[in-house]
């Protein structure tokens, strides 16, 4: 349990930590690697701890120390990932298109990970048949066969798993791969970056269209993980919601863009300069409108904490959500703590209150668990105890220590 007595504003610099969510998919490229790998600036966290005891009891060799980590892709891994090891974190599917890639078969588990919708993995499955694997379900698991072939693919929607398990597998097919309507996100250019060094032939990550020439071996390469946006913008939302002034180090301002203008609508002050990026919020901020969308447009991995701050903005918010089904999941808890929420389908109406106060609130996924710790350093009175932090603990490291050296009054205790 974390608990967060608020009306504290946050002064002070936050180091950002390597991008959780482009440290898994590099962590399973390496399965397509014939030689060491060293990733450096690895985060440390409980979805890095899983993949890494996933790809270990398929038996590739890593050490992980510090914030690096060496992987060893063994030619006698084997390729299966039990349902044991998926089912607690979703990333465990991108070691499909890399098993498929390495060794021409892969049975890996449907995964399982946060409540936020159903996140259906047909697209990752399609793309791979589209590039010659045979693929079937049997008891809860993907069974996929097949030498890989160089294909055209247009994925329905632009998603970031698919794109990213489909790139790898591409990387060692026979032939060139066009796929056209990929996700942009930056931590497809990180991996796309990675997989280069190691010697594929990737080009326009970064756009929507990806061309892939497959080759026979990849070799091994050192690579530094970017910077987590998603955790850079929740200290400097966390920053303007308690009114006050945060740099983060070591973040890149280009990774946000769409996030730090709508901080600056709402009447924040933004400084960037180089790898730091400021945030000040002394004179109180306004509502504002906002919808996720796909990168480059609002991150959906932000919209649950910009909610909480909105709730003591002036005026009216209107945020419409069209990424993921079910991610308000944050605004009941919001609401017990004094908070005017309404919801109508995929769009929430925030109505700005004085104040929030404190009170027993539950964690229901990553982000909206980030939410509620800044909610609860925004309460001007009472105490927040915020109940299964260990969502949290999936995607922020030690975040109440970091908390607390910009002056909040948090502390995790045990229930």
């Amino acid at each position: 349990m974390i608990l967060v007595r608020g009306g504290r504003p946050l002064r002070g610099t936050v180091q950002i930590r390597g991008a959780k969510n482009a440290a898994l998919p590099l962590m399973a490229a390496a399965i397509l690697a014939e030689e060491t790998c060293v990733l450096h600036n690895v985060p440390c966290l409980h979805d890095i701890f899983s993949m890494d005891k996933l790809l270990a009891h398929m038996g590739m060799k890593i050490d992980f120390t510090g914030r690096s980590m060496t992987l060893e892709a063994r030619p006698e891994m084997t390729p299966e990932a039990p349902y044991d090891l998926v089912r607690k974190m979703r990333a465990s599917f991108f070691v499909l298109g890399p098993l498929l890639g390495r060794f021409g078969r892969a049975k890996v588990s449907l995964p399982g990970g946060c409540a936020i919708g159903t996140r259906p993995v047909d697209i990752h499955l399609d793309g791979l048949q589209a590039l010659g694997a045979s693929i079937r379900i049997e008891e809860g698991n993907v069974i996929a066969e097949g030498r890989l072939r160089g294909s055209n693919y247009a994925l329905d929607f632009p998603s970031v798993g698919a794109t990213e398990n489909l790139m790898m597998a591409a990387s060692r097919a026979n032939g060139v791969t066009h796929l056209t309507n990929v996700a942009r996100e930056p931590e497809i250019e990180d991996l796309a970056k990675f997989l280069n060094a190691l010697g594929a032939q990737i080009s326009g990550a970064g756009t929507d269209m990806i061309t892939v020439v497959g080759v026979e071996t990849l070799g091994g390469a050192e690579h530094v993980v970017m910077p987590d946006r998603i955790e850079a913008g929740t200290f400097l939302a966390a920053a303007v919601a308690t009114r006050g002034d945060v740099t983060a180090l070591s973040a890149n301002a280009d990774h946000l863009p769409n996030f730090l203008n709508k901080l600056e609508e709402a009447g924040a002050e933004i400084e960037v300069r180089g790898t730091r990026i400021r945030v000040a919020a002394s004179n109180g901020i306004k509502g504002i409108d906002f919808t996720t969308r796909p990168y480059p447009g609002f991150a959906t991995d932000l919209q649950a904490q910009t909610m909480a701050l909105l709730t003591c903005a002036q005026g009216v918010s209107h945020i419409k959500e069209t990424v993921f089904e079910n991610r308000f999941m944050q605004a009941a808890e919001l609401t017990r703590m004094g908070a005017d929420i309404a919801l109508d389908g995929n769009t929430a109406v925030v109505r700005g209150v004085e104040h929030l106060s404190g009170a027993p609130v539950m964690a229901s996924d990553l982000r909206a668990s980030a939410a509620l710790v800044v909610a609860g350093l925004m309460a001007s009175r009472g105490e927040t105890a915020i109940s299964r932090v260990y969502h949290i603990d999936r995607g922020y490291e030690r975040i109440e220590e970091r908390l607390s050296a910009l002056g909040a009054d948090i502390e995790r205790i045990r229930e």
